[in-house]
């Protein structure tokens, strides 16, 4: 149950970066400050299957996000879901932008304890994007409606929940329940630069708005203390959870 989940277990540290010593000093590091290390492209492309047993091996219980964003056929992701499972990842993720079938594909390649999550619609994304993706304006407004969409298909496919930003966090979560896991990235503090990303929130809205799991990268991995920061965004996260207690929201 998600709410049983600490402020430290609801922070995803995206270990976005190049080499393996590189990752396992940040797991040693702060193993203890959050709760899941994310593998994305970079660093399973440089390491390959390796870093995921590093991580798991040095992370003190912390869970791995393997976040590979499978985008294949339905034959293709179900069988490198089933390879990426075989690694004991906790979550692992899979474009919804294919359908319903590569979702039930990559859902029925997962094995127990593995996680799928639909990655709804990148935060890198804004309205202004539409056209050059090939998304159909005329039926998707805004990338909240979007969002809902493919968050429908993940549900209807078996996924254990969506990736999504924490603009549209609350509509998942009314919509589906507490028990469909919602993970927010494109998380940033308050007057942070926002680089690549369009579509951002702080750890507090992020929370505040129903995230289970909050994705901080930069923000950790470039503050002068990456320990200060996390502890930081953990008290953000703890303050977020009794407002939204306080309000019975």
């Amino acid at each position: 149950m998600t709410d049983r989940l600490s402020p430290v277990d609801r922070i995803v540290f995206a270990l976005d970066l190049p080499t393996l010593d590189e990752a396992v000093r940040y797991v040693n590091l702060l193993r203890n400050h959050v709760g899941v290390f994310k593998i994305g492209l970079e660093l399973f492309c440089a390491c390959g299957p390796a870093v995921v047993h590093a991580v798991n091996e040095r992370s003190k219980g912390a869970g791995v996000f393997l976040d590979l964003k499978f985008h294949d056929i339905p034959a293709t992701v179900r069988g490198a879901i089933r390879s990426a499972s075989a690694l004991k990842a906790r979550f692992i993720t899979v474009h919804c932008d294919e359908g319903r079938g590569l979702l039930k594909a990559a859902v029925e390649g997962s094995a127990s304890g593995t996680r799928v999550l639909g990655v709804t619609v990148l935060t890198s994304l804004s309205r202004e994007d539409f056209t050059d993706a090939g998304i159909d304006a005329s039926r998707f407004s805004e990338p909240a409606d979007l969002v809902m969409h493919r968050a429908r298909l993940a549900r209807l496919a078996g996924c254990a929940g969506v990736v999504c930003s924490g603009l549209e966090v609350g509509a998942v979560k009314k919509e589906f329940g507490p028990d469909f896991l919602t993970v927010t990235p494109g998380i940033r503090s308050a007057g942070e630069d926002k680089g690549d990303q369009k579509r951002t929130v702080t750890p507090y809205e992020a929370v505040y708005n129903g995230a289970d799991y909050i994705v901080v990268g930069r923000p950790i991995r470039n503050a002068p203390d990456p320990v200060k920061a996390a502890d930081s965004i953990a008290g953000e996260i703890e303050r977020a959870l009794r407002d939204r207690e306080g309000k019975g929201v």
